[in-house]
C-alpha cells in the first residue's frame, strides 16, 4: 500500500509525463431531466473537495453566484456550475470544489463527484468551440480504451472570467511598456486551449507591437514548428529567423507545455529556440518541473505586464 507522500510525489511528477489527472462530476440532467453527463477538471486546480456547507448570500451577486463561504477564516465566493452550464442537479447542490488557480481562490458548486482517473495528455481532443458549448469546455477526454466513455473538460478559466467580470482594461497600455522588437520576420509561436486566454494573450502582444502565430494545443504548436522550420530551410534560413521564442500554457489536448517544452529543448533542430510558459497553474511544485524541462522563463495567468516583462527579458538574452 502507497505512502501518502508516495501518492503526492507521484502525483507531482506527472506533469513530467504528458499525463495528468481529471477529476470527474456530475451536474445534473438537462432542463427535461434526461441524462446526466460527465464533466472533468484537472485535480492540480483542485485544493479541495468538501460537503456543501451553509452558503451566506449576497445582495447584487451576478447571476450563478451563490454567495461566499467562511472556510476556515477565509471568505470564498461559490459558484452555481450546473447552472453555469445549463444542467438541473437531480439531487441537489451536495459538493463544494475549492480550486486555486490564475492567481485566485474560489469554490464551485456541483452535484456529485464519481473518480479520479489518470490520463494522457493524448486521449483529450480538443474541443470545437463553436460546436454550442459557449466557450466553457477546452477538450473531450476519452476515458476508456475504446472511447465508450467521455467526459468534459470544462474551462475554468473562461467561466470565472464570465462570472466575475471586472471594470479594469485587461491591457494597460500606460503599464505594459514599450515595444518588444524581435529579428525582422520573425514571430511569437504560441499556444493556449483557453478561448479567453488565448484572447488575451493576443491583445498583451499586440499591445506591445508582437507579431504571434497562436495554436490551441502542445501538438499543433509542434507540428506548426517543424512546418515553419521546413519552409525556413526552403528559404536559405534557419527557424530562429522566423521564430523569436514559444509561449506556452502547460495543460492543453494532445500534447501538454511540459512535453512541447521538453521536446523543443531536446530537439538538435530548436534547442536554442527560448521558451516562457504561461500557465494557470501555479505553485513551487510547477514551478520545479518548469525548471526541469528547460523553460526560459515562466509567468503565472493573468498580468500583460509581467508576461510583456518576461518576453523582454528572453528575447534580450537570446
Amino acid at each position: 500500500m502507497k505512502s501518502v507522500q508516495q501518492e503526492v510525489d507521484e502525483r507531482s511528477n506527472l506533469a513530467g509525463t504528458n499525463k495528468f489527472e481529471l477529476l470527474l462530476l456530475r451536474l445534473g440532467g438537462d432542463h427535461n431531466g434526461d441524462r446526466s453527463e460527465l464533466f472533468g477538471i484537472n485535480v492540480f486546480k483542485i485544493r479541495e473537495i468538501v460537503a456543501m456547507p451553509e452558503i451566506t448570500a449576497i445582495a447584487g451577486s451576478m447571476p450563478h453566484v451563490l454567495g461566499v463561504v467562511n472556510l476556515r477564516g477565509a471568505i470564498i465566493q461559490v459558484l452555481d456550475l450546473p447552472a453555469i452550464a445549463g444542467s438541473v442537479p437531480k439531487t441537489g447542490l451536495n459538493i463544494m470544489l475549492v480550486t486555486e488557480f490564475a492567481r485566485t481562490t474560489q469554490a464551485f458548486a456541483v452535484e456529485s463527484v464519481e473518480e479520479i482517473v489518470r490520463l494522457d495528455w493524448s486521449r483529450v481532443l480538443s474541443a470545437e468551440q463553436s460546436a454550442g458549448n459557449g466557450g466553457l469546455v477546452t477538450s473531450i477526454a476519452r476515458l476508456d480504451d475504446d472511447g465508450g466513455r467521455l467526459a468534459q473538460v470544462l474551462d475554468l478559466e473562461t467561466i470565472l472570467r464570465n462570472m466575475t467580470p471586472t471594470d479594469r482594461p485587461d491591457v494597460n497600455p500606460g503599464t505594459i511598456g514599450p515595444v518588444i522588437k524581435l529579428k525582422p520576420g520573425a514571430v511569437v509561436l504560441a499556444a493556449d486551449d483557453s478561448v479567453v486566454a488565448r484572447a488575451l494573450i493576443e491583445q498583451g502582444l499586440d499591445a506591445v507591437g508582437v507579431p504571434f502565430i497562436m495554436t490551441k494545443t502542445g501538438k499543433e504548436a509542434w507540428d506548426q514548428l517543424h512546418a515553419i522550420a521546413q519552409q525556413a530551410e526552403a528559404e536559405g534560413k534557419t527557424v530562429y529567423d522566423k521564430v523569436a521564442l514559444v509561449l506556452t500554457d502547460l495543460e492543453m489536448p494532445e500534447m501538454d507545455g511540459f512535453t512541447l517544452t521538453r521536446s523543443i529543448k531536446k530537439s538538435a533542430r530548436f534547442n536554442n529556440l527560448p521558451v516562457v510558459i504561461h500557465s494557470s497553474l501555479s505553485g513551487t511544485t510547477n514551478e520545479e518541473h518548469v525548471r526541469n524541462v528547460g523553460a526560459d522563463a515562466y509567468v503565472a495567468k493573468f498580468s500583460s505586464e509581467e508576461l510583456a516583462e518576461a518576453i523582454r527579458a528572453v528575447v534580450r538574452g537570446t
